[in-house]
C-alpha cells in the first residue's frame, strides 16, 4: 500500500510535506517524499491519496478491557461469563482502534480474557489494537482488584503468580502497590499494600522473566516502595498522603527521572469533571503536581483507564486535552501517546514512528494536530499492522 499525504510526523514535532509512505505486508519499507517514493512503486499497488496528516498510530498506556466504562464496572464483571465478557472485550478493543488506538496496554483482566482477545486480534480474526496484557495483576487479600483473581501473600506465591502471567504471554507484570478507589472496602488509595521485600520479589521474577513491570500507585509511599523495588513504569502516580493530603517528594521524583521511570498518569476523557467530585481546590493541586512532574524531567506517557468509571474506549485524545491544559505542547503531547509510550513499553523498535522496518501503525487525520489536537478526532482512516480500518464506515 501506497500512502500520500500533505505532512507525514517523521520526528517530533517535525513534518515532511508532501510525503508519502510505502508499507509492504504489516511493516514500514519506506518513507519519503511523494515523487521518491512513487518512483519506487509498481503501478498495481493500492494507493491512499489524501491531503492531511499521517502520524504514527496513538498508544493507549493505561486500560482495563474486562471493565465496561459504566458506573459500576466491577458489578458489571462479576456478574457476566467469561463468554459473554469475551465478546464485549471484542467491540472495546474495536472501539479503541477505530479511535486512532493501534496499541493498547491492558493492565489487569480476568482469567487471560485479554490475553485471548490478544491472540485473536494478531491472528486477524477480530478489529482492534495490538494488546500488551499484564494478565492477572497482582495484589493482596482482599486487596485492590482482588476479584480479578491475583490475591497473593508472600514472596513466594507473588513469584509463583508473575511465573503463571508469564507463561500464559504477558507482556508486563501488574502489580497493586496501593489501594484504590475502584475496590469497594479494600484498601484505600493511599495505603500501601506490599512489603519492600515483596515488591523486591516480584520485580526480580518478572525481570528475570524478561517482563517490564507496571506498579498501580496513588500514595506517596507506596510511589517510593515502588521506585526503591525498580518498577519500570509507575500507573496513577497521585502523591496521596494517608491523612488525605497530598504528598509530593522531589526525592524521590529525582530518582523517577535518574532511573528512567515512566509514569502514566491515566488521565481520565472526562478529566475537566475532576474539580466536582474532588473539589476544585483539591483538583487543581492534583493537576499542578502532574506539571511538576513534567517540568521535573518525568518521562509522562498517555493512558486513560479506559473501563473504569466514566472512561470509555473511545478517550484517549479528549484525555490528551488535560496535557495542553498544562501548557504541554501539541509535540510533545503526540510524543506522550506515540514513540515515549512505544518507548515505556518495550516497543520503542517495534511501533511509535514512521521509519522503515517499524511496524505500519498509522493514523491519518484531515489537519494540522500540532496547530490543534482536535484535529486528531477527524480521522479519515487508521492502519494498524498494515491493515487499513475506516472509522466513518464502521460507525454506518
Amino acid at each position: 500500500m501506497l500512502i500520500t499525504a500533505g505532512r507525514v510526523l517523521v520526528d517530533s514535532g517535525t513534518y515532511l510535506q508532501g510525503a508519502a509512505v510505502l508499507i509492504e505486508g504489516d511493516s514500514i519499507t519506506a518513507v519519503g517524499p511523494r515523487e521518491q517514493i512513487m518512483d519506487q512503486v509498481r503501478a498495481d499497488v493500492p494507493r491512499l491519496d489524501f491531503d492531511g496528516t499521517v502520524i504514527p498510530g496513538l498508544i493507549d498506556a493505561h486500560v482495563h478491557l474486562a471493565f465496561d466504562g459504566g458506573p459500576d464496572p466491577v458489578s458489571t464483571l462479576q456478574n457476566s461469563t467469561d463468554e459473554v465478557l469475551l465478546e464485549d472485550m471484542r467491540r472495546r478493543a474495536a472501539q479503541l482502534l477505530f479511535s486512532g488506538v493501534t496499541t493498547a496496554r491492558d493492565l489487569g483482566d480476568r482469567n487471560g480474557l485479554a490475553l485471548r482477545l490478544a491472540t485473536e486480534i494478531n491472528d486477524r480474526r477480530t478489529p482492534g489494537p495490538r494488546i500488551m496484557s499484564a494478565g492477572t495483576p497482582a495484589t493482596t487479600r482482599g486487596g485492590h482488584c482482588f476479584f480479578l483473581g491475583g490475591e497473593v501473600s508472600g514472596e513466594a506465591e507473588i513469584r509463583d503468580l508473575v511465573r503463571r502471567n508469564a507463561a500464559a504471554g504477558a507482556g508486563v507484570i501488574k502489580a497493586m502497590a496501593t489501594g484504590g478507589g475502584l475496590t469497594k472496602g479494600g484498601p484505600k488509595s493511599a495505603e500501601s499494600q506490599f512489603t519492600a521485600e515483596e515488591l523486591s520479589a516480584l520485580v526480580d521474577e518478572a525481570h528475570t522473566a524478561g517482563l517490564p513491570v507496571a506498579a498501580h500507585a496513588h500514595g506517596a509511599d507506596g510511589i517510593a516502595a515502588a521506585v526503591d523495588a525498580g518498577v519500570d513504569t509507575i500507573e496513577h502516580c497521585t502523591w496521596m498522603a494517608e491523612d488525605g493530603g497530598l504528598d509530593f517528594r522531589p526525592d524521590v521524583v529525582k530518582q523517577i527521572v535518574d532511573r528512567g521511570i515512566a509514569v502514566c498518569p491515566a488521565v481520565s476523557p472526562h478529566w475537566q469533571m475532576l474539580p466536582r467530585f474532588f473539589g476544585e481546590e483539591r483538583a487543581n493541586a492534583m493537576f499542578e503536581l502532574v506539571r511538576r512532574m513534567a517540568d521535573s524531567g518525568v518521562r509522562l506517557v498517555a493512558g486513560t483507564d479506559a473501563g473504569v468509571q466514566r472512561a470509555t474506549f473511545d478517550g484517549l485524545v479528549p484525555a490528551l486535552s488535560f496535557y495542553a491544559h498544562l501548557g504541554l505542547t501539541a509535540a510533545s503531547i503526540i510524543d506522550m501517546a506515540t514513540v515515549e509510550a512505544a518507548a515505556a513499553l518495550g516497543l520503542g523498535s517495534t511501533t511509535g514512528r514512521i521509519a522503515p522496518g517499524y511496524s505500519a501503525d498509522l493514523l491519518l487525520v484531515d489537519g494540522d494536530p500540532l496547530a490543534n489536537l482536535d484535529v486528531l478526532k477527524n480521522i479519515r482512516a487508521v492502519i494498524a499492522s498494515g491493515r487499513r480500518y475506516d472509522p466513518r464506515a464502521a460507525a454506518e
